[in-house]
């Protein structure tokens, strides 16, 4: 039998502030999107195990491309197998749209197709079955 939380697809939207950049060019640094990730991989926890769980680590990062202040950035988590209390995630992230300075202060166009800039796999711990009495 199939566990019916394997293929459980979380994905969250987040416009990055310019606030975020610490770099030239408006870059924002990796761990940006691996929070992202962090705030993704709890609602999944929340979603197929009724807690919030605790993002244990990283097995696998890969930076693709740049993220840029301006970006509208997706941030999404699949589970792709559950053990007894982790849960395997394949995560990553696009650029759905980005702002295009040299065209105007508040100029931006979404992107098609979107940009992938980050790929992860994590692995999220959940509490074990509560002991009966």
């Amino acid at each position: 039998m199939t566990d019916p939380r394997l293929g459980l697809t979380v994905t969250h939207r987040r416009y990055v502030q310019y606030a975020h950049a610490h770099y030239g060019g408006d870059l924002v640094d990796g761990a940006y999107t691996l929070g992202l990730f962090g705030d993704v991989a709890t609602e999944v926890a929340i979603r197929g195990d009724g807690d919030e769980g605790l993002l244990a680590g990283y097995s696998e990062v890969r930076f693709l491309a740049p993220v840029q202040a301006g970006d509208v950035l997706e941030a999404s988590c699949e589970v792709v197998r559950v053990g007894r209390r982790s849960r395997e995630l394949r995560c990553w992230a696009e650029v759905v749209a980005r702002a295009e300075p040299s065209r105007g202060a508040s100029a931006a166009r979404v992107l098609e197709p979107p940009l992938r800039v980050v790929e992860a796999v994590a692995t999220l711990v959940v509490p074990g079955p509560a002991a009966t009495s």
